[in-house]
C-alpha cells in the first residue's frame, strides 16, 4: 500500500481519527491504558471502522522507533491533505494566507510550525523537496494533529514557487534580521506568503532575492534570533490580526497585497 507511515502520540491518532478516518489503516492501543483519552481513541476507531490491535509497551515501542507514544500507534495512508497549490487557492474563502519554509531540517520545529500555521488558519505549509524536513511521526507527534488539517505542498524549487505565488498576485514577504521594514511597521492582511528560514542560516540568497519584501521582528532583549516556529507564530499572529482589523472597520483584506 502506497505511502503507509507510522504516527504516534495521542494527539496525533484521535486527529487522524476525527478528521480522516479514511486515512487510518490499523490502530495499536496499549490495554494498559485505561483512562479518557485512550478510550475516545477506541471509541473513535471503532467509529470510523478501524481495526485496533492492543500492544503491550515493548511492541508500541518498536512500531514507534523509540518515539515518545503515549501508549498509541496508528498505520495511516498519506499524510496531511494534499493537492496542487492552484486547488489551495481555488478554495480559499478569503486572501490566501501560505507559511513558505525555507531549509527547515529539524522535525520537531517543522511540527511546531505546522500547528501554529492550523492555529492561525494557513491556507497551506510550502516547503522545498530538498535540504528540508518531510512529514515523519515526529512530525505528526508534535504538530498534535496539524498534520491532518494544513495542506503540506512540496515543490523542486522554491525560488520558481515564490515567482509563480507573485504572478498569481501574491505578495511574498521574507522574515530576515535585515529587514528594512518592521514587522509593526509591515502590511500584511492581503493575499501573503510568509517565507522563514532555517534558526541560524536564515533565508537563502536566492530566497531572500525572490522575495518582495524583507521584513525584520523587533528584538527588546538580549537573545539575536528566535526559533523558526516562535517567528513564524509571531508573524502569523499579526498577519491575522490585521485582518481582523481590516473586518471591524468595515473593509475586507486586500485581494493583492503591496505596500504604499
Amino acid at each position: 500500500m502506497s505511502d503507509r507511515r507510522a504516527i504516534h502520540g495521542l494527539h496525533a491518532v484521535t486527529a487522524a481519527l476525527k478528521r480522516r478516518p479514511d486515512t487510518v489503516l490499523e490502530v495499536y492501543l496499549d490495554p494498559a491504558r485505561d483512562d479518557p483519552r485512550a478510550r475516545k481513541v477506541a471509541d473513535l476507531a471503532r467509529a470510523g471502522g478501524v481495526r485496533v490491535h492492543h500492544a503491550d509497551s515493548a511492541r508500541l515501542e518498536a512500531l514507534a522507533k523509540g518515539s515518545r507514544h503515549q501508549g498509541v500507534v496508528a498505520f495511516v495512508q498519506g499524510s496531511a491533505p494534499v493537492g496542487s497549490l492552484e486547488e489551495v487557492l481555488e478554495r480559499a474563502t478569503e486572501p490566501p494566507l501560505l507559511l513558505v519554509l525555507d531549509g527547515v531540517q529539524d522535525p520537531h520545529n517543522l511540527g511546531a510550525c505546522m500547528r501554529v500555521a492550523d492555529a492561525m488558519g494557513v491556507h497551506a505549509v510550502i516547503a522545498p523537496k530538498d535540504r528540508a524536513a518531510g512529514l515523519s511521526a515526529t512530525v505528526h507527534r508534535v504538530a498534535s494533529g496539524a498534520a491532518q488539517s494544513v495542506p503540506f505542498i512540496v515543490v523542486t524549487n522554491l525560488a520558481r514557487a515564490l515567482r509563480d505565488l507573485k504572478d498569481k498576485g501574491i505578495w511574498v514577504l521574507g522574515a530576515a534580521e535585515s529587514g528594512a521594514t518592521t514587522l509593526f511597521d509591515a502590511r500584511l492582511s492581503g493575499a501573503l506568503a510568509l517565507v522563514l528560514g532555517a534558526e541560524g542560516e536564515g533565508l537563502r540568497r536566492l530566497t531572500r532575492e525572490t522575495c518582495d519584501e524583507l521584513i525584520a521582528i523587533t528584538m527588546l532583549g538580549d537573545v539575536e534570533s528566535l526559533n523558526v516556529s516562535v517567528a513564524a507564530g509571531i508573524c502569523l499572529y499579526e498577519a491575522r490580526r490585521q485582518r481582523h482589523a481590516a473586518l471591524r472597520q468595515g473593509g475586507k483584506p486586500l485581494s493583492v497585497h503591496k505596500n504604499a
